[in-house]
C-alpha cells in the first residue's frame, strides 16, 4: 500500500538530521537510524528510500521486535516446505521481497546472535539462504535499520555483533527527542489539530495561549506520537466554540483508577494569606490580595503533598495541566 510520508518541522537539530539523511539517500550503503520512541525513524527510513535511486522499487518493513525468535530467521532469509513444524509450503522471505528496493529493519536491537550471524552474511555477500535449503538466492537489497537502543553498548555486553554494527553504520542519523525541539511543538499541535477537527467536520480555531504554554513546557517522552494522540484527544474532547483550552497529557489520571490512593485529600482550607515582606505595604487592590492569596495556597499544598504535582492537582480539585499553569503564573514551577 502506497504511503504518504509526512515530515514536520523546523527547529535545526531536526533539519540536521533531515539533511543528513537525505544526502545518505542517493548512496547505495546501509544506513542506521537512532532515536527514541515515536521520533520518526520509519518516517526517516521512508525519505531515505524515495529519495534513493530504488524510489521505484519495493520498500519493505519489518519489526524484529514484533515476532518471537523462533520466526525472525524464517520471515527475514524464507524457508522451503516442511523445514519446520507448520511449514506447510515454500515461502519467501523479507530479503527476496525487497530484492532491487530497501529493506527497513526496525527494532534491529532486539535481533538474536543467530539471526544477526546470518544477517550479516546477507549483507556482506548479498546471498540469504531459505531455512532447509541448500542452495543461496542472490539479492540485491538496500538495508536501512534503526534503533531506540546504543548499539556500541551492547557490543560492549557481547550482546550485539561489532562486524554487523560496523558493516549497518556507513551513517548513522540520530533523531533529536522532541524535548530537544521545542519549537516544533506548536507547529506539530497545530498540524494535528487541524487534520483531527478536519476529519471530525468540526471548524478549527487553535489552541488558547495557555494550552499552548502547556504542550511547550511538557518534556513529551513518548515524542511525536505521543504528541499526536494527545492533540487528536483534546480535539475529540473539546465540545465548545472558540480555541482548545484544556489540554489532558495523561488520560489514565483519575482520583478512582486502579491503584490510585484511598486517603483523603489534605485539606487546603482557611489558609491566611501571607504577610508582605519587611519593607512592603499590605497591596489594597482586590486583584493583588487574590493572587497572594492563590500562591500562598499552591504553595501550602504542594508541602502537604510532599511537592507532587498530581497529588497536589487531586487534593485541589484541579486537573494536572491547570495546575501546571497556576503553578507557571506564579513561578512556582522547579527551575
Amino acid at each position: 500500500m502506497e504511503r504518504t510520508t509526512q515530515v514536520i518541522g523546523q527547529s535545526g537539530p531536526f533539519l540536521d538530521a533531515l539533511e543528513r539523511a537525505s544526502r545518505a539517500a542517493a548512496l547505495d550503503r546501509p544506513v542506521l537510524v537512532i532515536g527514541e520512541r515515536g521520533t520518526g525513524k520509519e518516517l526517516v527510513a521512508e525519505r531515505l528510500h524515495r529519495l534513493s535511486p530504488r524510489w521505484d522499487q519495493a520498500l519493505i518493513i519489518m519489526n524484529c521486535a514484533a515476532l518471537p525468535e523462533t520466526l525472525i530467521e524464517a520471515e527475514l532469509f524464507g524457508h522451503e516446505a516442511g523445514a519446520f513444524t507448520g511449514a506447510t509450503k515454500a515461502r519467501a522471505g523479507r530479503f527476496e521481497e525487497a530484492d532491487g528496493g530497501t529493506l527497513f529493519l526496525d527494532e534491529l536491537g532486539t535481533l538474536s546472535m543467530a539471526a544477526q550471524e546470518r544477517l550479516l552474511r546477507a549483507v556482506e555477500y548479498g546471498e540469504v539462504t531459505r531455512i532447509g535449503a541448500s542452495h543461496p538466492i542472490r539479492v540485491d537489497v538496500r538495508i536501512v535499520a534503526a534503533t531506540n537502543e546504543h548499539l556500541p553498548e551492547k557490543v560492549e555486553r557481547h550482546q550485539f555483533r561489532a562486524d554487523l554494527l560496523d558493516r549497518l553504520s556507513f551513517e548513522v542519523v540520530t533523531l533529536p527527542p522532541l524535548r530537544a525541539r521545542p519549537g516544533d511543538v506548536p507547529v506539530l499541535a497545530e498540524h494535528f489539530g487541524r487534520r483531527m477537527a478536519a476529519e471530525m467536520n468540526r471548524d478549527w480555531h487553535g489552541f488558547s495561549p495557555e494550552a499552548l504554554d502547556s504542550l511547550i513546557d511538557y518534556r513529551w517522552p513518548g515524542n511525536v506520537r505521543e504528541l499526536r494522540n494527545v492533540i487528536e484527544r483534546a480535539v475529540y474532547r473539546w465540545e465548545q466554540d472558540g480555541p482548545i483550552a484544556h489540554i489532558e497529557f495523561d488520560p489514565f489520571q483519575s482520583p478512582h483508577r486502579p491503584g490510585a490512593s484511598t486517603q483523603p485529600a489534605p485539606m487546603v482550607d482557611h489558609v491566611a494569606a501571607p504577610p508582605p515582606p519587611p519593607g512592603e505595604s499590605e497591596p489594597g487592590d482586590f486583584k493583588s490580595r487574590v493572587a497572594r492569596f492563590e500562591r500562598d495556597v499552591l504553595t501550602k499544598a504542594l508541602a502537604a503533598n510532599r511537592f507532587n504535582q498530581r497529588q497536589t492537582a487531586d487534593a485541589l480539585g484541579l486537573s494536572y495541566d491547570q495546575l501546571r499553569h497556576a503553578l507557571r503564573r506564579h513561578d512556582l514551577l522547579p527551575g
